[in-house]
């Protein structure tokens, strides 16, 4: 009996070095888990390029903006010009008849105040008054008065014409014009240049500087 129990199945413990040989190692890692050391960390998206608006590149929307801003432009200007022609065309002229006041305000000769603004120099002679439209026959230049020379010279091509409007050099063909003047219900002076007397010396035409309406008697 003492030997059966002596020889009993339990293994004796074991001391020293060889207990620690036998303790059990805990589980080795996955490798997948194990990071290389050569790895490198995936590129971050671009910005700008997530979803909605911020995914289109600048250029491309400064593009959209240049072609909506051409098609409103566009129909705006069409628009209007539709407008426009429920506005009348009127074209507005200048006067031509004008007030310059009395005979008693101008002296003998050749007066240019009022050729800046009405085109005319009014010239009074002892006894008449009438009024040159200061247009050059030859091509519609505006000739100068020169009192030193005591002639209109035009700075165009060269005519000259004496204090009454005659020429007598240069390539104009006639004298010049003159412009109709009377006197209103005050004593005023109206000139109106839409209706000139004319004298065609060279075509041996009619001479108008005598009619009624040419000239004013003193």
């Amino acid at each position: 009996m003492a030997d059966i129990e002596g020889s009993s199945s339990v293994p004796p413990k074991s001391s020293g070095t060889g207990a620690a040989a036998e303790v059990p190692k805990p589980p080795a890692k996955p490798a997948a888990a194990v990071k290389s050391p050569t790895a490198r960390p995936a590129p971050k998206p671009a910005a700008g390029t997530e979803g909605g608006d911020a995914s289109q590149p600048v250029p491309v929307k400064m593009r959209r903006r240049l072609i909506w801003t051409a098609i409103w432009g566009y129909l705006a200007v069409n628009f209007l010009m539709f407008l426009r022609f429920f506005f009348p065309r009127a074209l507005f002229e200048p006067s031509t008849v004008h007030t310059i006041g009395y005979p008693s305000d101008f002296s003998l000769g050749v007066n240019e105040k009022y050729k800046q603004a009405d085109r005319i120099w009014v010239v009074k002679e002892p006894d008449r008054l009438f009024v040159i439209f200061a247009r050059c026959v030859h091509l519609g230049c505006t000739p100068d008065w020169k009192p030193n020379e005591n002639k209109f010279k035009c700075p165009c091509h060269g005519s000259g014409y004496t204090p009454e409007g005659i020429n007598f050099e240069g390539p104009a063909p006639r004298p010049m014009d003159r412009a109709h003047v009377e006197l209103d219900a005050t004593g005023q002076i109206v000139v109106d240049t839409s209706h000139l007397f004319m004298w065609d010396r060279a075509k041996g035409g009619r001479d108008q500087f005598n009619d009624p309406g040419a000239y004013i008697p003193l």
